[in-house]
């Protein structure tokens, strides 16, 4: 199976990006005639901008990593650094890379690329697109790269897209285990200098092998704080802003403001493992007090659908495939359940909605007799606590398609018992089995039926409450264009992406 799609990254529409706090005045005069755009981001950098982080999104919104895949508009794995794949059996694919160079000038070699995929294999926290497969890199000579799996992966070539599997030069790995990406990567910008958690600095990478981008940088900000990143973007200090939050999209002029249906879902997961969501019926009570359409008009002010399940309007086909959920616990009793019980609740700041959707949730279980404590934060200040379990709940905004752009990849990182970004610390058989089965499963209907059916047997466990389905809302200056709208979150800048 060879592919012959063409395009890197396919323009998907207009969408804006954050920028950060720059001084007004010359700021705003001096881009225009750089032709630098100047970006703000809402997550400030948990480990540097690793691949292996949550920051590998970073890096593949701005153009600046690539892998040898990319997932292209229509959902399907296009070229990147390989220009194409031959599936050699159902463990075995073969890889032809492209001439390419990285920004430290070296080339990209099959031994580059061996290197880099054998380093995310042995990296100490694994990147989640990686959780549920093993991947042996094999250079045949210096273009050809033959990659086996321990267990059929139909969809490798997708998997390999991740911003998480971004090739990069040797120096980029320390002997440590850290990763970075200042200069070490293949994009069309590279990144020449970081500053902490605030602010990056990136430049026209020309040897970029798919020619020269049409903006000459990009200086990034990131603000965690909303209603800044959407006043940044009103008082032109920046000229992208990404997640405005709803209650301040109506405050952005009509044509500056962009909202698009994704993929991403809010949901509320609940720690099975240890505390009172360890008793299934307390679950199932939390369930039963939980109404996520209830956020739909009061906090997301109509830019969101009422959640049916894992997966959104933004996924045209899982409506039709969705099944029944059977088997859920269910208690009549809530209130002698939950008499006594307290909750400790999790939220994050970097969405502006999730503070006000905890204030509901807290309603909506304090009224099922459930005594409730939040603890809202930002997210790098929350993360560590969140992974070790220390919370009975949390809310979570989650990008299901963002690691593979299939949605195996996403509830084996989430919810089977070895998942690796598993918070609902889940381990059910059925779950497993069913999850398992969806990834062996090479046709695509059947695959998705599959899906589905694994979204029913987690559905069943109360380990996930889905909430809502999000628009997000991008801002956009009028004096940019190119800027890419992604319902998956993946994409933002590319070589087009410059100001009139």
């Amino acid at each position: 199976m060879r592919s012959t799609s063409h395009g890197l990254f396919a323009a998907l529409a207009l969408i804006p990006l954050l920028a950060g706090c720059f001084a007004s005045g010359s700021a705003s005069d001096t881009n225009a005639t750089t032709g630098r755009l100047r970006v703000a981001l809402a997550v400030p950098p948990v480990q540097a901008l690793s691949p292996y982080s949550n920051d590998a999104t970073a890096l593949g919104k701005l153009s600046v990593a690539e892998g040898l895949t990319a997932l292209g508009q229509d959902g399907a794995a296009a070229p990147a650094l390989a220009t194409s794949w031959t599936r050699k059996d159902i463990t075995t694919w073969v890889f032809e890379l492209r001439k390419a160079r990285f920004h430290d000038g070296t080339e990209v070699t099959a031994e580059s690329v061996v290197n880099a995929l054998d380093h995310a294999n042995a990296a100490k926290t694994k990147p989640r697109v990686l959780s549920d497969v093993t991947l042996t890199a094999k250079a045949e000579d210096a273009d050809t790269v033959t990659i086996s799996t321990k267990t059929a992966d139909p969809v490798l070539p997708l998997r390999l897209a991740s911003p998480a599997l971004g090739i990069f030069s040797a120096k980029a790995y320390a002997t440590n285990g850290s990763v970075s990406p200042v200069g070490t990567a293949t994009g069309p910008y590279k990144i020449t200098k970081v500053t902490g958690k605030t602010q990056a600095t990136l430049d026209r990478f020309d040897d970029y092998w798919g020619g020269k981008a049409k903006a000459s940088g990009i200086d990034v900000t990131w603000i965690a704080d909303g209603a800044a990143r959407t006043n940044a973007l009103r008082a032109h200090e920046v000229d992208i802003a990404e997640w405005i939050p709803t209650a301040q999209a109506r405050l952005l002029d009509k044509d500056t403001r962009h909202d698009v249906p994704s993929v991403r879902a809010d949901s509320l997961i609940l720690n099975t493992a240890t505390g009172i969501f360890a008793d299934e019926s307390l679950r199932a009570a939390a369930r039963q007090a939980v109404d996520g359409s209830a956020l739909v008009a009061s906090v997301f002010g109509g830019y969101a659908d009422p959640a049916q399940g894992l997966f959104g309007p933004a996924i045209p086909w899982a409506a039709d495939l969705r099944i029944k959920v059977s088997g859920q616990a269910t208690t009549a009793e809530v209130q002698s359940k939950t008499q006594g019980k307290t909750l400790r609740l999790a939220a994050y700041t970097n969405r502006a909605e999730l503070p006000e959707a905890a204030t509901v949730l807290q309603q909506q279980l304090e009224k099922a007799g459930f005594t409730v404590q939040q603890d809202v934060r930002e997210y790098t200040q929350i993360e560590a606590d969140i992974l070790a379990g220390k919370y009975d709940a949390l809310i979570l905004s989650r990008v299901t398609l963002l690691d593979t752009g299939d949605a195996v990849a996403y509830l084996a990182s989430d919810y089977m018992s070895n998942g690796v970004y598993n918070i609902a610390r889940l381990k059910d058989p059925k779950v497993d089995q069913a999850i398992t089965a969806a990834a062996e499963e090479g046709d695509t209907a059947q695959r998705r039926q599959k899906i589905m059916l694994a979204e029913a047997e987690i559905l069943r466990t109360n380990a996930v409450i889905p909430l809502v389905h999000e628009k997000v809302v991008q801002g956009i200056s009028t004096n940019v264009e190119g800027v890419l709208l992604d319902p998956r979150e993946r994409s933002l800048i590319n070589l087009d992406t410059r100001l009139k």
